[in-house]
């Protein structure tokens, strides 16, 4: 059965509609017309998150356990309507869609696993010392509890593992708080059936109606409005460093400052160290290269920079790189603001100084083709601009002259979601004194592999140093996600009957 959008807002359980709309902009077939998102139904979200969180913010670890796995089930029963309108709002082939369809799911069954071992809760317990001198210590008990209503902002890149019922979402769902959803109008229809399902379970479960809400489109004033408005205790963000960085601000200006846990972006750099690069130097080029190019280069994993010692093992990488990126053909962006924002990062790094193409090609409208660019480490230290990412299907080869440049490299890098070494075993020593350089630059370090892909686990951290993440602490993906939306409690003497119920 095909989907067709009605257009309108999630909000409190009601579908609402506006008096303004929007268009939407499919990669393919048929635009649906929805509504523009106002301040007035933000604080109208806002006001029955807030009343919802006095009675979910109390549910049991199993009640929302039970929530989480019937999200998942209302998801994948809208499945082959959830691809068809993914597919034509994104361009993204069918298998990344049901593949993130995959992901989606089965991080609500984790979270919902994870929640039911209770081990997130952190609790702790020191018993009372009556006859300690020279004075006594009482009962004392620590839990971990929730904060209040969340505001999530869809992502771009992922209509549905980052954006309604994504990651943030799972994740502060998961921990007992209600969540205001603003839509991306990149993917407006994926959102409404997602949020379908969402309200599906919820209503299966009796939960609040407060509980889960969507606002879509809207100006800049429906996300102000959302971000500062005084129930809102936590945002969660993945999108662009100046989108992000504008949030963020907002939230540090509010009367009562809030936490922005923002995934902003990363170029990902690679070491290629040199035993690695003589041994497999060109494997290592055409990996790089699907890499670079999965999904048009639209992941903020992409692996942008590849920093490599100067000479002829240089030369088969670079060599090999070229030949795989120009055997792929024109990709579709996820929107044409996308597309516009590629070419106008693949024009500021051809014209910096420095910078020499190896591969070039021609892409218009929506489209997305494969950039090659190297330059030299002098060249990369003296050029802040070269480390700024370029979301899309662009690599720069950096040459050191020898392994204190690349040390300097390393050191000089913002802070980065992922890094990456390639070595084998006669590398160790020079391995050695990079890892700790990266350690403190990024929160995924990878050895002879590629970052693209990030496994939703109990282990992942998905953040890193600003302005890789607002938040280095924290994790937008995996198991730890959870304890963004969470903060320690401590009841001192407190009677049993008055605790709750996961200190029993």
């Amino acid at each position: 059965m095909t989907f067709t959008p009605h257009g309108k807002h999630l909000i409190a359980g009601d579908w609402v509609a506006g008096d303004e709309t929007f268009t939407s902009s499919p990669a393919s077939g048929e635009a649906h017309s929805f509504s523009v998102g106002t301040p007035e139904n933000v604080n109208a979200a806002c006001e029955a998150a807030e009343e919802a969180f006095w009675s979910y913010g109390y549910t049991t670890r199993e009640q929302r356990a039970a929530f989480l796995n019937s999200i998942a089930d209302e998801i994948e029963a809208r499945a082959e309507q959830i691809t068809a309108i993914g597919t034509q709002e994104t361009g993204l082939p069918e298998a990344r869609l049901n593949g993130e369809r995959g992901r989606t799911t089965g991080q609500l069954r984790l979270f919902a696993e994870h929640i039911l071992k209770g081990d997130y809760l952190d609790r702790r317990h020191d018993e009372a010392l009556p006859d300690r001198k020279p004075a006594p210590r009482p009962d004392l008990k620590m839990v971990q509890r929730p904060i209040g209503p969340v505001a999530v902002f869809g992502a771009s890149n992922f209509p549905l593992a980052f954006s309604t019922a994504g990651g943030d979402t799972a994740a502060a769902l998961a921990s007992g708080c209600p969540v205001v959803v603003k839509g991306h109008s990149a993917h407006p229809g994926t959102g409404e059936i997602v949020a379908e399902a969402v309200n599906a379970a919820r209503e299966k479960h009796g939960l609040h109606k407060g509980v889960f809400s969507l606002i879509q489109g809207g100006k800049r004033d429906v996300g102000q409005t959302l971000i500062q408005h005084p129930n809102i205790k936590a945002v969660g963000f993945t999108g662009s460093l100046g989108g992000g960085r504008a949030l963020y601000d907002l939230c540090a200006q509010r009367p009562e400052p809030i936490p922005f846990f923002g995934e902003l972006g990363s170029v990902n750099p690679m070491f290629l160290m040199p035993a690695a690069l003589g041994a497999r130097g060109a494997e290592i080029g055409k990996g790089w290269a699907g890499s670079l190019t999965m999904g048009a280069g639209q992941f903020c994993t992409n692996p942008g920079i590849a920093v490599v010692l100067e000479g002829s093992d240089a030369d088969a990488f670079v060599a090999a790189a070229k030949d795989a990126l120009g055997e792929v053909g024109p990709q579709t962006m996820l929107t044409d603001g996308i597309a516009e924002a590629y070419r106008s990062g693949r024009d500021r790094i051809a014209k910096t100084s420095g910078v020499r193409e190896v591969l070039s090609s021609t892409c218009d409208l929506r489209n997305a083709t494969p950039y090659l660019y190297e330059t030299t480490g002098e060249n990369w230290l003296a050029n802040h601009e070269l480390g700024e990412e370029v979301f899309g299907p662009l690599g720069l080869v950096v040459r050191v002259k020898d392994e204190d440049e690349m040390r300097k490299v390393a050191r000089s890098l913002e802070g980065q979601l992922t890094c990456t070494i390639h070595l084998d075993d006669g590398d160790t020593a020079l391995a050695q004194t990079l890892v700790p350089i990266l350690e403190r630059k990024a929160g995924r370090i990878l050895a002879n592999g590629f970052p693209t892909g990030v496994e939703v686990a109990d282990a992942m951290v998905h953040g890193g140093p600003y302005p890789a993440s607002t938040n280095f602490g924290a994790t937008s993906v995996g198991t730890l996600s959870i304890r963004r939306f969470l903060r320690p409690v401590c009841f001192q003497a407190m009677p049993d009957a008055l605790l709750p119920g996961d200190l029993h």
